[in-house]
């Protein structure tokens, strides 16, 4: 039997939340992270645990038809593989930064010496702008590039910033690139059997933005209560024992839901359930 090859990140921030969101998903995940390799024959795919920042060079080879990387490494990497969603973990955003009070504007980085661990992304960036500044490659952290005099800015990941003040730089201008955690398959060619595992990874996601409502309320209040919870569909409503009451089941997305349980209590719902969704398919 064919199996689907999968590529999942190996270690780092990515490695815990690619494996739970496939375990959601209903694929077996390796429990020794010693393993390399693992084949689901259930579900016909073969998973390889591979350093993330490889994962795109493998899929974008046809070496692998599919992988969980971030959109930073794939964009970094210039490899021929290409985004198919955003899967809303591992999050972060790319800056310049500089010595405090030395830089305010993008115009500014021309004929400057930039330290970065993403060298493809900045490039990208500051060609996009037409920008001719030097872009220096360090692995790891490029904070003290500036005071030990490799680099007049750097670009890296910033959270909250604080790194980055402790080392007296602060950040300026637009930011380079918004990442997350990516699926993403070879550009032009894909395998028939990935549908299946996107609209699994896609049920997941879906799943965890939306929860199920349920309530009951009296019919003479239906329409009102379901111009609040539309649903997907539409919802479902299910006459009550007690007469000239119905109940109604829809999901709705999470957020926001605690404040729809309050505006649906004020028009007369009660027993109002909300109930987390594990997977679905819509």
């Amino acid at each position: 039997m064919s199996l689907l090859r999968v590529a999942v990140p190996n270690k780092g921030s990515l490695s815990q939340s690619a494996t739970e969101i496939l375990r959601e998903a209903g694929y077996r995940q390796r429990e020794d992270s010693k393993q390399l390799t693992l084949i689901d024959t259930d579900n016909g795919v073969e998973f390889f645990y591979l350093r993330p920042r490889d994962i795109a060079l493998y899929v974008g080879e046809g070496t692998l038809d599919v992988g969980i990387t971030g959109r930073d490494l794939l964009r970094d990497s210039g490899a021929k593989a290409e985004e198919v969603t955003g899967l809303g973990f591992g999050r972060s955003r790319f800056r310049f930064a500089g010595p405090q009070g030395a830089f305010s504007d993008l115009s500014q980085l021309a004929g400057t010496r930039i330290a970065t661990s993403y060298v493809g992304v900045v490039r990208s960036f500051l060609e996009e702008r037409g920008i001719d500044a030097t872009v220096v490659r360090l692995d790891g952290a490029v904070e003290t590039s500036i005071q030990l005099g490799v680099a007049d800015v750097v670009a890296d990941v910033v959270e909250t910033g604080s790194t980055l003040r402790q080392a007296g730089l602060e950040v300026f201008g637009e930011t380079i690139l918004e990442s997350e955690a990516v699926l993403v398959t070879r550009g032009g060619s894909v395998p028939s059997d990935f549908e299946i595992f996107k609209r699994r990874i896609e049920g997941v996601l879906v799943a965890r933005s939306y929860v199920m409502m349920d309530y009951d309320i009296e019919e003479p209040r239906v329409s009102a209560a379901v111009a609040l919870t539309p649903g997907i569909e539409g919802p479902t409503i299910a006459p009550l024992h007690r007469e000239g009451w119905v109940a109604v089941r829809a999901m709705v997305p999470r957020d926001g839901s605690q404040r729809l349980m309050d505006e649906l209590y004020d028009i007369g719902a009660r027993g109002i359930l909300l109930t987390d969704i594990h997977a679905c398919r819509l």
